[in-house]
C-alpha cells in the first residue's frame, strides 16, 4: 500500500511538467448561446419515427462471507437459519416500444416498456432470500418468472425542451435510476429537461414513486440507510447543466425528499491535458443534507464531498480519490436509486458517520494494443475514523460504530463487441474482496459477479 501511494505520488508531480509541454485540452470559454437547432422541427411523426428495441441481461453473483454468517434463509419448515453463501442467477430481459414525436409546434410521444425476468437459481438456501437480487415470496420462495410494466409515459416537445409524464427512467445526481441487477429501477412522476443552449441545460422533477430493480409493484420512497424503514410519499428535483468551458463541465441540483430532508449537491469535472502524452482529470462532488419537515428521519446535518485525480496516459490511467463525511449519520440517500455520484462508492460506499477514505486505481484499455473495447481495472480503497457514538436520533443505527474501518480491493474486465450483428454486446466479469471490522455494516466478504449484457433492434 505504500509503495503504491509513492508510485502514484511520483506520477502525479512528473505528470504535472509533462501535462505543460502536450497539446492542451481546450481552456476556451463557452458563451451562452442558443442552440441553432430544433429537435422538434426535425420530428419524423409518431409512426415514422417509432422504434422497437430492447436488451437481455444475464447476471449472475456469487457471494462468501469469510467471518460471520452475513445471510440468513428460509428452510421449508419456516424456520430462519444463517448461511455463508449466498448465489444469485437472473436472466431480464427489456422490451422497449417508442414512437416518434408528432410534427408542428408542440409533439408528442409515448414510451412503453415491458420487463421481464426469469430465475436461473431457484434454491432456497442458494439464494437466501428475500433479497434485492432475486424475486421471492415473503417465505423466501423465488419467483420463477415474472414481469412489469417498467416504463410508460407519455411525453410532450416544444423546440429542445420535454415534459415526460408517467413512468420513467432519469438521471440526476440525486434521482437516478440504478442499473447494477438484472434489471433498472425507474420512477413515476413528471420530469421536464431544458436544453435550449449549446452548453447549458435545466432539469425539474417530482415523483411520488418508485418501481425497484426486483419487485413487481410500485414501491413509496425510503432511504438507503434507514433502521427504521420509514417511507416518504414525494421527491423532487430541480437542476442546472453549466459547461464555461470546453474542458469543464459543472452540475447543481436540489432535491426536497418530504418530511425526511432537503439536499443539495454540487459536482464539477476538469480535463487538462492530451491523454496521447499525458492528462489531468479532476472530479469533484459535494452533498450538504440537512433535516426537513416532519423529520422522518430524525435530525440530520451532514456534508460529504470526495475529490479525485486521474492521470491518463495512452492506454493506462491512474486514479486517487479521496472521500469524507463530516456527520454523525450516514450520508443517505434514496433507495433503488444511484443518488450517490461519490467517488468512492464501491461495492461498499465508504459512507459511514465521520468516515474519511481513500481509494487508488488503475485502468488498462486495450484499444491502443489492438483490441478496442477490452478494458481492466484494479482497485483498492480504506476507509477509516466511523463515529456513531454522537448520533442522538433513532433512524440509523450508528452508535455502536467507534473507531471502525474497512477496505475492500477488486479486479474486473469488460469487452464491449465493436461491429457486426452483437454490436455494442457486453460483458463484464469482477472479483470483489470486503474486509470489515466487527461492528462495521458491510461485513466481511468476497464476491464474484458476471454480467453479459446483449441489445438488440427489431424495428
Amino acid at each position: 500500500m505504500r509503495l503504491f501511494t509513492l508510485t502514484a505520488l511520483a506520477l502525479s508531480i512528473s505528470a504535472l511538467s509533462t501535462v505543460t509541454q502536450a497539446d492542451p485540452q481546450s481552456q476556451d470559454y463557452v458563451p451562452v448561446t442558443l442552440k441553432g437547432s430544433s429537435e422538434q422541427e426535425q420530428a419524423s411523426g409518431f409512426i415514422d419515427g417509432q422504434s422497437l428495441s430492447g436488451s437481455t441481461r444475464n447476471w449472475y453473483a456469487r457471494e462468501r462471507a469469510t467471518r460471520a454468517p452475513l445471510w440468513k434463509y428460509y428452510k421449508s419448515d419456516g424456520t430462519r437459519h444463517d448461511t455463508h453463501s449466498r448465489d444469485n442467477w437472473v436472466q431480464g430481459t427489456i422490451l422497449n416500444y417508442s414512437s416518434g414525436f408528432t410534427q408542428g409546434t408542440v409533439g408528442f410521444a409515448v414510451e412503453a416498456a415491458g420487463y421481464n425476468a426469469i430465475a436461473l437459481e431457484q434454491g432456497r438456501a442458494a439464494i437466501a432470500g428475500p433479497n434485492n437480487r432475486t424475486l421471492t415470496h415473503s417465505d423466501g420462495d423465488p419467483v420463477g418468472q415474472w414481469s412489469k410494466m417498467g416504463l410508460a409515459n407519455v411525453k410532450a416537445r416544444v423546440s429542445n425542451t420535454t415534459l415526460t409524464v408517467g413512468r420513467q427512467s432519469v438521471d440526476t445526481p440525486m434521482i437516478a435510476y440504478i442499473g447494477n441487477r438484472a434489471l433498472p429501477s425507474s420512477f413515476q412522476g413528471a420530469f421536464l429537461h431544458s436544453a435550449e443552449f449549446d452548453n447549458l441545460s435545466f432539469d425539474l422533477g417530482t415523483f411520488d414513486r418508485v418501481s425497484p430493480r426486483t419487485e413487481q409493484s410500485l414501491s413509496k420512497f425510503r432511504s438507503e440507510y434507514s433502521a427504521t424503514g420509514v417511507e416518504t410519499d414525494r421527491a423532487s428535483t430541480a437542476g442546472i447543466n453549466y459547461q464555461p468551458f470546453k474542458s469543464l463541465t459543472t452540475s447543481l441540483y436540489a432535491t426536497k425528499v418530504d418530511d425526511f430532508w432537503n439536499q443539495y449537491y454540487f459536482g464539477a469535472n476538469h480535463v487538462l491535458g492530451d491523454s496521447a502524452v499525458l492528462s489531468l482529470s479532476t472530479g469533484l462532488n459535494y452533498y450538504k443534507t440537512v433535516d426537513a419537515g416532519s423529520q422522518k428521519m430524525g435530525e440530520i446535518d451532514n456534508d460529504t464531498y470526495s475529490l479525485s485525480f486521474g492521470l491518463t496516459h495512452q492506454a493506462h490511467t491512474v486514479s486517487a480519490s479521496w472521500q469524507q463525511v463530516n456527520g454523525n449519520e450516514y450520508f443517505d440517500y434514496l433507495h433503488e436509486t444511484n443518488g450517490i455520484y461519490l467517488a468512492n462508492s464501491l461495492l461498499s460506499d465508504f459512507n459511514g458517520p465521520n468516515e474519511k477514505s481513500l481509494q487508488l486505481s488503475y485502468v488498462l484499455n486495450m484499444a491502443p494494443y489492438g483490441v478496442p473495447g477490452l478494458k481492466f481495472n484494479l482497485y483498492n480503497a480504506r476507509g477509516w475514523g466511523i463515529d456513531g457514538t454522537h448520533y442522538r436520533g433513532t433512524a440509523y443505527d450508528v452508535n455502536g460504530l467507534d473507531g471502525e474501518t474497512h477496505y475492500e480491493w477488486g479486479i474486473g474486465t469488460s469487452y464491449a463487441v465493436q461491429s457486426g450483428p452483437l454490436k455494442d454486446t457486453s460483458i463484464r466479469a469482477t472479483y470483489t474482496a470486503h474486509r470489515a471490522s466487527k461492528a462495521q455494516g458491510d461485513g466481511s466478504l468476497d464476491e464474484f459477479r458476471v454480467v453479459t449484457t446483449i441489445p438488440f433492434n427489431i424495428l
